[in-house]
């Protein structure tokens, strides 16, 4: 059974159908720059970092240390990758795949 989203609508599809279309990093700097703030932008990247290290087995500790994230973050993100819709695990996965193709 597909996971139904929390939220969805047509300016959400339009959202990720635009970010579907960047094609390098350098275009989400740009895009992710004009969407969000700096802080929105910096907590996105600290709860993926929070996840990277959680899917490679990290302590709890080890995570409060390297990325700063509290451990309410922490908890928060390792419910989402066992609990939640799998999107972590998908992008995770992904990036797996890609680094073995290299």
């Amino acid at each position: 059974m597909a996971h139904q989203p929390i939220i969805e609508n047509e300016s959400i599809d339009a959202l990720y159908a635009a970010v579907l279309k960047l094609g390098s990093v350098e275009e989400c700097y740009n895009f992710f720059e004009d969407l969000c703030t700096i802080h929105e932008i910096q907590s996105m990247a600290q709860r993926f970092h929070v996840a990277l290290m959680l899917d490679r087995g990290e302590t709890y500790h080890k995570i409060v240390e390297v990325t700063g994230a509290s451990t309410a973050t922490i908890s928060r993100v390792n419910r989402c990758l066992n609990y939640g819709a799998g999107g972590y695990q998908i992008a995770l996965d992904k990036m797996k795949e890609q680094e073995e193709d290299q």
